[in-house]
């Protein structure tokens, strides 16, 4: 293998939006560099089904709508 052409990886902290923090190993940023979440898993709606939930509630409010029309 070459040298040299291979990511430097490290460690560093990640803390997700509810304030718990982890660690990995990375290539972003430098050894020990803390990386906030804005988005994770636990709140995402393609994670937690939000999206679907809306989705859901919208279809429901549109087929009750047309039924009150008879």
């Amino acid at each position: 293998m070459k040298d040299s052409i291979h990511p430097d990886y490290h460690m560093i902290n990640v803390v997700m939006t509810d304030g718990s923090t982890f660690q990995t190993r990375s290539t972003w940023g430098k050894e020990g560099d803390t990386l906030s979440l804005d988005i994770d898993p636990r709140t995402h709606p393609a994670w937690t089904g939000g999206q679907q939930t809306i989705l859901d509630r919208a279809a429901a409010s549109r087929s009750s709508s047309r039924g009150s029309a008879f």
